[in-house]
């Protein structure tokens, strides 16, 4: 009602789940202003996951077209996350690639489901869609950098974005690391952090640490604000200042 009396909005789109409401909406509007109002209402075919939950908000974690809530970066990576049973049925519903293509993408996800070509075209596609060619640079140099690559060659922002979701921490500036990685239970133990830190498991802003004497520094952190622990191979970890 209140998009058609202020924006003159005419038409509402939704899930064939809303059709309900959308009949109510033109009832209410007809009503109130008159037969003559022309407002319509059109549904598309529900996308469900192959278990057959819905796709959207309700069903757990969701993305956001507004990049304030879901970055370029956490939106290339929901794509690219996307389950084998599904990532055909959605190519064919969200993308402008030819049935060619798409069967190509198939043929190759049968072949090399590992590599996820088709997971990773459809990121990429969206990704330009909604976030611009800038966007998906930059949600590529990330999972690049994260994945393989050295953080170093990330900016703060970068690092916030790619970083976003995993464990963050409190820490003192000069605290050890040692400390450090036992107070933040990074490590469960001092003497499981030391074998770690010995062992080069260790990283500290992209750098392998081998010093059981180090300190986190606020001036060598991020913009002074944060530092990067990483565990091992993936495990990254955020210690804010």
């Amino acid at each position: 009602m209140k998009l058609y009396t202020e924006h003159n909005c005419e038409l509402q789109i939704g899930g064939s789940d809303q059709w309900g409401n959308l009949v109510s909406g033109t009832d209410l509007i007809r009503k109130i202003c008159g037969d003559k109002a022309k407002v319509f209402g059109i549904t598309s075919p529900l996308i469900t996951k192959s278990d057959g939950s819905k796709f959207g908000k309700s069903e757990g974690k969701n993305i956001w077209l507004d990049p304030t809530k879901t970055n370029a970066f956490e939106f290339y990576q929901f794509w690219v996350n996307t389950a084998d049973t599904d990532i055909i049925d959605y190519l064919k519903r969200l993308s402008l690639k030819t049935p060619e293509e798409i069967m190509a993408l198939e043929k190759s996800m049968q072949e090399a489901a590992h590599l996820r070509e088709a997971q990773k075209s459809l990121a990429a596609e969206l990704t330009e869609l909604v976030h611009g060619a800038d966007g998906l640079a930059s949600a590529l140099k990330i999972t690049d950098t994260l994945f393989k690559g050295d953080i170093r060659d990330l900016t703060a922002d970068e690092l916030k974005q790619g970083l976003a979701d995993v464990p963050k921490f409190k820490v003192q500036d000069g605290m050890l690391l040692i400390d450090a990685l036992v107070e933040c239970k990074i490590c469960q133990s001092k003497r499981e952090a030391r074998e770690l830190i010995q062992a080069g498991s260790i990283q500290v802003n992209g750098e392998k640490n081998t010093d059981l004497e180090a300190v986190l520094v606020k001036k060598d952190a991020f913009n002074e604000e944060f530092t990067i622990i990483k565990k091992g191979k993936k495990n990254y970890f955020t210690c804010e200042f």
